[in-house]
């Protein structure tokens, strides 16, 4: 399965972005799929994800009321919506896909570990 990350760019604090990943092959109801970001000279860390089969969501504190996570599933995509961007919002954005054959308990989805597949990342960069 391949992930196609796009809709990364220069945004000025308080604007927004909306980016998108899309699977290359449908998604399956124990599939979840996430967004990480890593900011240079950061570690990767978890934006959002989504479980597929109900669509239920999981947020980092840092980006709750500000961003949101949706699914298409007619077109194997998720959505991540990105407002009241912050100069801190700055990073290369990955997505993610677990595909195990078993459904993504709900603390799970904040663990990198847990995906085992990966887009090529898009940067956002967000100007104060």
């Amino acid at each position: 399965v391949q992930l196609q990350a796009s809709g990364g760019g220069l945004v000025q604090a308080g604007g927004s972005l909306r980016l998108s990943c899309a699977a290359s092959a449908r998604t399956f109801s124990t599939d979840s799929m996430a967004w990480f970001r890593q900011a240079s000279g950061k570690a990767r860390e978890f934006v959002t994800g989504v479980r597929w089969s109900d669509g239920s969501t999981y947020y980092a504190d840092s980006v709750k009321r500000r961003f949101t996570i949706v699914r298409d599933n007619a077109k194997n995509t998720v959505h991540l919506q990105m407002n009241s961007l912050k100069p801190e919002d700055t990073a290369v954005y990955f997505c993610a896909l677990h595909r195990t054959g078993a459904r993504l308990i709900s603390s799970g989805h904040s663990n990198p570990h847990a995906y085992n597949y990966w887009g090529q990342g898009t940067q956002v960069t967000v100007s104060s």
